[in-house]
């Protein structure tokens, strides 16, 4: 057994305790405790090792080394979770429990240390060093004993854990040690702390850590004290308030007051009067009013009666705004602020054409249907402004909660009534113009599907009587004019879709949005950079170019900034121009298409070239996207090989039934369109829609691939001029399809004559401006075969265009 200092360490009788003392003992980890010599403590063992442990203690010299874990919610600790320095003990009693638990009674005798551990793997074994702190009796022990005596009766005096009895058995200790273990046993201090104490070996250190806890505790206990002085007066003057304020209460009941004599509640009083509430939500309004009247303004309760009563005041009953139902006006107010956009305008046309007959009608939601950027938002602004209401606007997009539309009842903390309720308490009135904005983008999950909230506030028939959990009074909103806006049909929910008027927006053609760019972007753009007063001017072209080569969409944001991009770097090249020729200034600065280039650099976009050349195999559709029209290159190639179908460009599934459909129709109907029957032996067809990055579906492709497929079949070339789209069955019906606009405008856009639409849209061609089908000759079909006279050449013709294509002209290109 290893001994420092072993003649100053060990006086005669605690060295026969340390030659009693075995040099390997067994280990007990503690949980949450710090035992130190001189203190007898019950241990409560229950671990399967550390049963062994006290085991074999017991059977041998009942001798056992306490040791600390340094993290207590370890269930099975390993060597490196417990600490070196511990307390060797000695088991003075044990009992046994029903449960299997041991209770052991263990007497701390001397410091002990850790020096290795042995193999033993049934419980922790290690060679301890006993070690017994340095005693120098000299003044300055003399003064760390003092020091710390007066420390710790201040200790117990502040502190509410320790009894006073504490003091006087500690005043009975003579010997150094064994007061620092007394006050180290009695703090109320972290293990970590704690352990420190055992990790010194010399005892005036052990002092004068234990004063510096000391000195830490009793200021911590002095601020708790504070505080909790501090706390009960405030109490005690709470409970004196409360107290008086009910002798009040009782006192005016007794005299038969019923009105308050405070200001606060006349000005409630006055509000709730003045706001013209129905009569139900007058009463509900007093009774709130009386229950706050009766309950403790310290109350939590008063605070929540309070908001509540501040809502139904200020939410409007009875204000409303008076309507101009001047059409003229209103036509002036739409046209200013947009351009196009004739069937919105025409419904808010009728709209006040009714409204001047009957001053009130029910009914009126409107639902602007269309992409982003065509401004139906700003539209909305616009007939607020042309009414001359009031406009507020609710964004629906990424809601999840139906409190969001109905509010929260007014029980819970921070609730408040939902977004109708808010944006009339932001209006102001009880007729405004409310913009529902992104209706198609609500969801629901655990909390409530707020689209089914939507259905009271955007029925007619319900919503003079809309409910709001906060208020818990029947609130009419008749008298609003709903405009909700969405960028795609079909994520409206169908109920929702049933209660409002849709209107589609369409995206814009190319020579509406530079009308739009020239009447409103420009000059919003030149202004908001301060280029007016520097006479800056944008030509018709450089607009075009910007639309056609820099944006690519059915509205016109982009545009908006890309003009913000180009006035930017006009204005930088201004200031720098200026400041370089000094005073001399240019009269005029101009933006061309050289500039649009030299600013923007290379274009972003470029249109689908389209074919020149007539084509065997290749067809031109017509197809719908998001940011307008487009056309459709389909292109089928026949080679040997096995008996099948190929379908590339990342087709969808619709589009690759429709391909299937065509191809039976041909297959079907081979001998009325004059191919060989047996074309398909050993053949392999393969069509193919360029752009593969794009992913295509819809069913209106399926004229154009039954097309293609016919002349490579054939060996017709078809013609570059004729563009057509329309869904067929296997009857060679072909069936009528969406988005006519925009595919004509694509049409137009690429210089195509001859259009083949199914006949059954005819009747759509009557909507379609003039502007859009000037210059294009639109075919309406019935059979897929109808086509075939607007696409080929007579026979005789297709065969001398045969000859006239020699391939050596290509081999010369070649060379």
């Amino acid at each position: 057994m290893k001994d420092i200092n072993e003649q100053k360490l060990f006086p005669d009788k605690e060295r026969t305790v340390v030659d009693d003392i075995p040099e390997i003992l067994p280990i007990l980890p503690l949980r949450d405790i710090v035992i130190f010599p001189y203190m007898i403590f019950p241990v409560l063992v229950g671990r399967e090792q550390s049963i062994r442990a006290a085991n074999y203690a017991l059977e041998n010299t009942k001798y056992i080394f306490l040791s600390t874990q340094k993290k207590s919610s370890i269930e099975d600790p390993k060597e490196g979770d417990i600490y070196l320095e511990g307390t060797i003990a000695k088991i003075v009693q044990i009992l046994k429990l029903p449960n299997g638990l041991m209770k052991i009674l263990v007497d701390g005798l001397l410091q002990g240390k850790i020096l290795q551990f042995t193999d033993k793997k049934d419980f922790f074994e290690a060679k301890i060093e006993v070690i017994v702190p340095e005693v120098i009796n000299d003044h300055e022990m003399d003064a760390l004993v003092r020091q710390a005596s007066q420390l710790f009766r201040s200790y117990v005096k502040i502190s509410r854990n320790i009894p006073n009895e504490a003091v006087s058995a500690f005043d009975n200790i003579e010997e150094p040690d064994r007061k620092l273990y007394y006050v180290a046993a009695n703090i109320n201090q972290s293990i970590e702390v704690k352990q420190t104490l055992l990790q010194k070996y010399v005892l005036k250190e052990q002092y004068y850590e234990v004063i510096k806890i000391l000195n830490s505790e009793i200021d911590i206990l002095k601020i708790e004290k504070e505080i909790d002085n501090k706390v009960q007066e405030n109490i005690a003057k709470t409970q004196r308030k409360f107290i008086i304020q009910e002798q009040i209460k009782i006192l005016q009941d007794e005299l038969g007051e019923d009105e308050d004599i405070t200001p606060e509640f006349q000005k409630l009083k006055d509000q709730i009067k003045k706001s013209k509430m129905p009569p139900e939500a007058e009463l509900k309004a007093f009774e709130e009013l009386n229950k706050l009247r009766k309950t403790s303004s310290m109350s939590p309760e008063s605070t929540v009666i309070r908001n509540y009563l501040e809502w139904m005041t200020e939410v409007p009953w009875s204000k409303r705004t008076k309507d101009n139902l001047k059409i003229e006006h209103v036509q002036t107010i739409l046209n200013e602020d947009h351009f196009g956009l004739e069937k919105p305008k025409e419904r808010i046309i009728e709209h006040i054409a009714v409204l001047n007959l009957v001053k009130q009608m029910k009914g009126q939601i409107l639902c602007f249907v269309g992409p982003p950027g065509v401004g139906k938002t700003s539209l909305g602004k616009s007939i607020a402004r042309a009414l001359g209401r009031n406009f507020v606007r609710i964004s629906l997009g990424g809601i999840r909660d139906e409190a969001e539309i109905r509010g929260h009842r007014k029980t819970y903390i921070g609730s408040m009534p939902g977004k109708i309720l808010q944006s009339m308490k932001k209006a102001g009135s009880i007729n405004p113009v409310m913009l529902l904005d992104e209706i198609d983008k609500m969801s629901m999950d655990f909390r409530g599907d707020p689209s089914s909230a939507m259905l009271e506030v955007l029925d007619p028939e319900q919503n003079s009587t809309f409910n709001d959990h906060y208020l818990e009074v029947d609130y009419d909103l008749s008298q609003v004019m709903f405009i909700t806006t969405a960028n795609v049909r079909y994520n409206i929910p169908l109920p929702l879709q049933d209660r409002m008027e849709i209107i589609e927006l369409s995206g814009y053609l190319e020579h509406d949005k530079l009308e739009i760019a020239k009447r409103h972007l420009v000059p919003k753009q030149l202004e908001a950079h301060g280029l007016i007063k520097k006479n800056v001017k944008i030509t018709d072209e450089a607009i075009m170019k910007l639309i056609t080569e820099y944006t690519r969409e059915a509205g016109v944001r982009n545009l908006e900034r890309e003009l913000a991009s180009v006035c930017r770097k006009m204005a930088r090249d201004i200031v720098l121009k200026e400041s370089t020729n000094g005073k001399e200034k240019v009269h005029k600065y101009l933006i061309d298409e050289n500039k649009i280039v030299e600013y923007l650099k290379t274009p972003r976009y470029r249109y689908q070239r389209h074919s020149k050349e007539n084509m065997i195999g290749s067809v031109t559709g017509l197809a719908w996207t998001s940011v307008g029209g487009e056309i459709l290159a389909v292109d089928v190639t026949i080679m040997n090989g096995s008996e099948k179908l190929t379908l590339t460009g990342q087709l969808g599934n619709v589009m690759k039934e429709s391909a299937q459909a065509a191809l039976s129709y041909i297959r079907s109907r081979a001998k009325e369109l004059k191919i060989d029957t047996n074309f398909f032996k050993g053949k392999e067809v393969h069509i193919h829609l360029p752009e593969g990055a794009i992913p295509k579906d819809g069913p209106s492709a399926g004229i154009t691939m039954a097309m293609a497929m016919y002349s490579a079949i054939s060996g017709r070339p078809a013609s570059n001029n004729v563009a057509m789209t329309g869904e067929i069955t296997l009857r060679g019906n072909v069936l009528p399809i969406g988005g006519l606009n925009e595919k004509l405008i694509a049409a137009k856009r690429y210089g195509i004559e001859t259009v083949l639409v199914p006949r059954d849209n005819e009747i759509d061609l009557k909507e379609i401006p003039s502007k859009v089908t000037d210059g294009l000759k639109i075919v309406p079909i019935d059979k897929i075969e109808d086509a075939i006279p607007y696409l080929f050449e007579p026979e005789n013709k297709v065969s001398k265009l045969r000859k006239k294509v020699i391939p050596v002209k290509k081999s010369k290109k070649r060379k």
